[in-house]
């Protein structure tokens, strides 16, 4: 009898690549940055992120020693504070947002970003709603990651999740990466669900169900997006002086839609 598992094999391939392709040319480019700018970020998508109660943002400075540009990246640092005399804190790091300058809905979001590794460390790419509280109004962690992690969490946050304590459908992962190198996260944002991919690779989908429970998913709304390299927090711990500055290479960020 012949071996016909090859030729399937090799049949079924071909259809998984051109689906592939064809999933990937179904979006369309609608808005990027590519950080080419040599003297400072575009100010009419980005803002610093001010400082703030929460602990992500306990620590975030205006002070350009956080910000850099450098080979078409946008560089974010957390370091450690070298003016506590006018300012309290031991440690100083950058942020940027698009509030109230760009939002996003509808589409697919990509970040291509090298991640610093430092005890206290916590990058995050995230998203929340522009006019609503939280977390009644949602939060959307395309990445965070956390010290020295091989890992990157991909969760969302509702009032669902969050004050009713409702855990089903699950509403986060954590995820391969490869570490000290570039890896491109994404959220694809629909109507009905998000789904989240690391290096084009799908880790979990958070669906949009029936339920008598309040706040389940307050996702189909526009929301903004903030990049940061944050330091310390009750999750991620104290930091190590001696190992900063920590860095965070953004190369790019891309929105797509699918055409009507």
């Amino acid at each position: 009898m012949k071996n016909t598992f090859i030729p399937v094999l090799v049949f079924s391939i071909t259809l998984c690549f051109l689906f592939s392709c064809q999933s990937k040319q179904s979006w369309k480019l609608v808005w990027e940055d590519n950080f080419d700018q040599k003297d400072g970020f575009d100010e009419k998508y980005w803002s610093k992120i001010p400082r703030d109660r929460p602990d992500w943002a306990n620590y975030m400075s205006d002070n350009d020693l956080c910000y850099d540009m450098k080979d078409s990246n946008l560089i974010l640092r957390g370091i450690v504070n070298p003016d506590t005399v006018n300012d309290k804190v031991p440690y100083i790091t950058g942020g940027l947002w698009t509030k109230d300058k760009k939002q996003f809905r509808n589409g697919r979001l990509e970040i291509r970003a090298k991640l610093g590794e430092a005890t206290g460390a916590w990058p995050a790419f995230w998203m929340l709603p522009q006019d609503k509280p939280w977390p009644h109004g949602g939060e959307i962690d395309i990445m965070e990651h956390l010290n020295f992690d091989s890992i990157a969490y991909q969760t969302v946050h509702s009032h669902y999740t969050f004050n009713l304590n409702m855990n089903d459908p699950k509403p986060g992962y954590t995820n391969k990466i490869k570490r000290n190198e570039y890896n491109i996260y994404t959220v694809e944002m629909y109507p009905d669900s998000l789904v989240f991919f690391i290096n084009d690779n799908k880790t979990f989908t958070y669906p949009c169900i029936e339920t008598d429970k309040e706040g389940q998913f307050p996702f189909d709304y526009p929301f903004y997006l903030l990049i940061d390299m944050q330091l310390e927090g009750t999750w991620v711990g104290k930091a190590n002086p001696e190992e900063l500055p920590v860095e965070m290479y953004i190369d790019w960020v891309r929105f797509y839609q699918k055409p009507e």
